[in-house]
């Protein structure tokens, strides 16, 4: 029995914290969310786009379908009035991108780990934190201005890009800014654009819009004749103008409920784990809001991590050091990967020179016309392409993204929800697992192929990874 006052501390309950705290409660651990707001979340957030992969690891959460009704499903996107985006080649039952604003992720999520069983401590900040071999201990100060210390066996920062478990942990976050003075606006308009989604530049301006299907939208802008300081005022008419500037038009923009001023950094921590202290979202990584990578790139940490936490817990994990470090070595690559491609988005939305203006008509063709290039650029965006090194002694398609599919027991992503490894196999058979797959065989979810000429078997992690197949 441990002796510590909890297993997990997740420190900040955004959606990455929240989707983390739930799987690790669901599985059976003790789990305390650590978050410096009072109860009750906002209404205003700058993310809104939620990708098909991120839908896909909601949906093995049984929450996707409830979170499409909150927002907009869009087919395509339109960037620089060039480059034309399908969603419907996508190939997942979800070919399309959901517009829904972060705070019903977060109202889902929070459901769920409450009704899981983490323990909420909201209006607490962290001061510090400590470990040794067997724990970590946080120094917190509660609402009323108490001090307090909880230990656990493992802690994970999730707690934003002013992070204060990287700052304790003495871990840099090098990077800088790559845009400065963006203004955010939500707003309702006299005229419906024509494009759901699109992004229109013009030299010195680029303007976004986007619906969240409720007779809001979500307009962004930046233009390089007015860089300011954060704190400088904006108000809707500087929007407007921006707007008016790269559309040539502003829809007849007004009502604005929230607007707000900031600059965009890239950055990256060098590393995502020290010893029991682990850092997942934007504590670990952030980049430019070009493709709408941000919360979605978060969620899949947080997937990726959870399964790995609870195996180590409950002491299933034959090497658990190697699969704790093996959530840096499969999530730090991606997480530069998403400040690449963000950052060339953003770089190609401000192109001002007429090279830089050919370089970007030129790769929007390119894209265009070139079907491989062009599933691959939507593949990175989406999720749906991201994938991972197979484990030694395994071979493709370990590592990469397991379709959801159909099976005789239901659909993947359904029997996935149990939070468990699955493995799919011909009826009656019982293939010789690899030694090193780290879960208990009492917890495996076994399915059957539908199609009865499919002799192979394949292992599916809990976040929907191919874990181990024989063919």
């Amino acid at each position: 029995m441990s002796t510590t006052d909890t297993d997990v501390l997740v420190i900040g309950a955004g959606p990455t914290g929240l989707l983390l705290a739930g799987d690790l409660a669901a599985a059976g651990s003790r789990v305390t969310l650590v978050e410096r707001r009072p109860h009750g979340l906002g209404n205003m957030t700058r993310a809104f786009t939620v990708h098909a992969r991120t839908l896909e690891q909601l949906d093995a959460r049984g929450l996707a379908d409830e979170l499409l009704a909150t927002g907009t499903t869009l087919t395509r996107m339109s960037l620089f009035g060039a480059l034309e985006m399908d969603l419907t080649r996508l190939p997942s039952r979800f070919n399309h991108l959901l517009i829904t604003p972060q705070y019903e992720v977060e109202r889902l999520l929070e459901r769920r780990a409450a009704a899981a069983g983490v323990t909420f401590r909201y209006g607490t900040t962290l001061r510090g934190l400590h470990q040794n071999s067997d724990t970590v201990t946080a120094e917190l100060t509660d609402p009323d201005g108490t001090p307090r210390t909880l230990s656990a066996l493992h802690l994970v920062g999730t707690d934003g890009h002013r992070s204060t478990v990287r700052s304790a942990l003495g871990l840099p976050f090098p990077g800088g800014s790559v845009i400065r003075s963006l203004v955010l606006a939500d707003v309702r308009l006299a005229e419906e654009p024509a494009e759901l989604l699109t992004v229109r530049s013009s030299g010195d301006t680029f303007a976004f819009l986007a619906p969240f299907g409720d007779g809001w939208y979500r307009a962004m802008g930046w233009s390089r004749t007015r860089q300011v300081p954060d704190s400088e005022p904006v108000d809707l008419d500087e929007v407007r103008e921006i707007t008016r500037t790269a559309f040539g038009t502003d829809y007849g923009m007004h009502d604005a409920r929230w607007i707000s001023r900031f600059h965009s950094d890239e950055r990256q921590a060098p590393a995502y784990r020290v010893g029991r202290a682990l850092l997942a979202g934007d504590a670990a990584h952030v980049h430019s809001p070009a493709g709408g990578q941000g919360m979605n790139t978060g969620l899949q940490d947080a997937a990726n991590l959870s399964w790995k936490l609870t195996a180590v817990l409950r002491g299933e994990a034959p090497d658990p050091e190697a699969l704790l470090d093996s959530y840096e070595s499969e999530r730090h690559p991606v997480g530069a990967m998403v400040l690449r491609s963000s950052g060339a988005i953003v770089r190609l939305a401000m192109a001002r020179t007429p090279l830089t203006q050919a370089a970007r008509a030129t790769a929007a063709r390119f894209l265009n016309t070139v079907a491989p290039a062009s599933a691959r650029a939507l593949g990175m965006i989406s999720g749906l392409g991201i994938a991972y090194a197979p484990p030694t002694g395994s071979r493709r398609p370990a590592g990469r993204r397991a379709p959801d599919l159909h099976l005789r027991e239901g659909r993947l992503h359904e029997l996935l929800r149990a939070g468990e490894f699955v493995l799919i196999a011909p009826e009656g058979t019982t293939p010789a697992l690899p030694p090193t797959a780290p879960f208990a065989p009492e917890r495996l979810i076994r399915a059957t192929w539908p199609d009865r000429s499919r002799r192979e078997a394949v292992l599916i992690r809990p976040d929907g990874y191919v874990h181990w197949t024989t063919r």
